[in-house]
């Protein structure tokens, strides 16, 4: 038996992997299966799983050979080894765009969990002094659910079911809903989703982000796992609620499922964010007690992230019971304000992102610094500027393109070209050629890695109309 170098179990290891995979993806994995088409969005769910579970093995395995060189820390440091500077600096500036989307897609999905909760809140002390329509509504098991305008625009002219939009809950009045600009309250004026919340964020986050060390914000990385438990738990009542609602005939134009679409690019995109770990997947692994067993344990952690994103994916996707081109990129979007189980969810979600948003400010800030500076915290002048300008980034993208699905896709798309298909394939071609051991199969299929995460790039600029 191999002596143990390390004090992390299998389970904590597999944990680990799973728990840093699982994020804002997985509320928009209805919307991204739905782009590919049901039966195409199930494959391409496990396809990418595996793909993207190869190239993270040739990550985790990236360093052999070379660690008595010196202390490898990171992939950043074996593309280097193999690659010389521009390696470096590639796998740097990949790495910062995955973490800068990540900051993206928080800013925006704390903008809205932050208007909807403090909506939710105003709404329940102002409604018995509100005089607001009664809400007929004769589908009551779908009562909790809606279509958002913009997608009512996507239905064709025969409504196949009671969509209650039509006639506002006592929350969207109070919200401002429905309402013209002069005729809107000081409230609805000042607490805007686009327009005002994303700056009030301000308040919140920046003193968090100037930190010097996030080490107190670790310990509330238990509440991911509470999030993403509580967000199947959720997906799972509502389904059980609301039935399954499939249907494959093409003949009913707002009620068809269809198997295959060409949008999938928009779902192999968002996928490639989704199972993105190379950039950290050494770390993760490196206190393994008995390091024999990376692989496996590896393998298993992308077949729980896989059967989670699958889950929430297609429970959520097949039971929704309005019309499938209602479901927003943001599945908690497509649920009213009042609607109790999802003002939970939000709120959770809402403190969990404000804990774990300066952690990525942190990593992007360190990891920038590092190879602009040569150290991760060169003056506060200059940690005040980079995250002014963090910041600058974030609110425009919350208030003049707060599409999560748009960010995710892209923001997966571009990273993966380089940080998951070409530098890990890169790296494994040019070590087998050192030691001898390349051959033409290996080449070429590495080739086509790479050739994959350039197409699925490029693939979203073709969807983005239609997305």
């Amino acid at each position: 038996m191999s002596k143990p170098e390390g004090e992390q179990s299998s389970i904590t290891t597999i944990f680990a992997l799973w728990n840093t995979m699982m994020g804002t993806s997985l509320l928009s994995m209805p919307w991204a299966l739905g782009q590919a088409g049901f039966t195409f969005g199930i494959l391409w769910l496990v396809v990418m799983a595996g793909l993207t579970l190869y190239t993270s093995y040739r990550v985790m395995h990236s360093v052999e050979g070379i660690e008595s060189s010196g202390d490898v820390l990171e992939f950043s440091d074996v593309c280097k080894y193999y690659l010389g500077r521009w390696g470096e600096v590639s796998s740097v500036i990949f790495s910062l765009s995955a973490l800068l989307g990540a900051m993206i897609v928080y800013w925006v999905l704390m903008s809205n969990f932050l208007y909807n909760t403090v909506t939710f809140i105003y709404a329940q002390i102002n409604a018995a002094n509100t005089t607001y329509p009664a809400v007929i509504n004769a589908t009551s098991h779908m009562s909790d659910v809606y279509c958002p305008s913009p997608a009512m625009e996507k239905l064709g002219p025969a409504q196949p079911y009671n969509i209650t939009t039509e006639i506002p809950s006592m929350f969207d009045i109070l919200a401002g809903k429905g309402v013209s600009d002069d005729q809107k309250t000081t409230f609805q004026k000042v607490w805007d989703k686009t327009t005002t919340v994303p700056l009030f964020l301000i308040i919140i986050v920046v003193p968090l982000i100037n930190f010097k060390s996030p080490t107190f914000f670790t310990k509330f990385n238990a509440l991911g796992t509470f999030s993403v438990a509580y967000l199947v738990v959720f997906v799972t009542v509502k389904a059980a609620r609301w039935g399954f609602h499939l249907d494959f005939n093409s003949q009913h134009y707002n009620t068809y499922v269809p198997e295959i679409r060409s949008l999938f690019p928009n779902l192999t995109g968002t996928l490639a964010l989704a199972y993105f770990i190379h950039n950290c997947v050494l770390s993760i692994v490196r206190n393994q007690k008995y390091p024999q067993n990376n692989g496996r344990d590896l393998t298993i952690a992308y077949v729980c992230v896989m059967i989670t994103y699958t889950f929430v994916g297609v429970i959520f996707y097949s039971s929704f019971p309005l019309s499938k081109k209602c479901i927003e990129d943001n599945l908690l979007d497509n649920f009213r304000h009042d609607d109790i189980m999802s003002f939970v969810a939000r709120l959770c979600l809402l403190f969990q992102m404000v804990t774990v948003f300066p952690m990525i400010s942190y990593i992007f800030r360190l990891q920038f610094m590092h190879t602009v500076f040569g150290t991760v915290y060169p003056s506060f002048k200059h940690v005040a500027v980079l995250n002014l300008l963090l910041v600058g980034v974030c609110l425009l993208f919350a208030i003049f393109l707060p599409r999560i699905g748009t960010i995710i896709r892209f923001s997966g798309a571009f990273c993966g070209v380089a940080y998951v298909f070409a530098l890990p394939s890169l790296v494994y071609v040019l070590s087998l050629w050192r030691s001898g051991k390349l051959t033409w199969l290996i080449l070429i299929a590495h080739g086509f890695l790479i050739l994959l995460g350039l197409a699925n790039f490029i693939g979203q600029f073709f969807t983005m109309n239609a997305s």
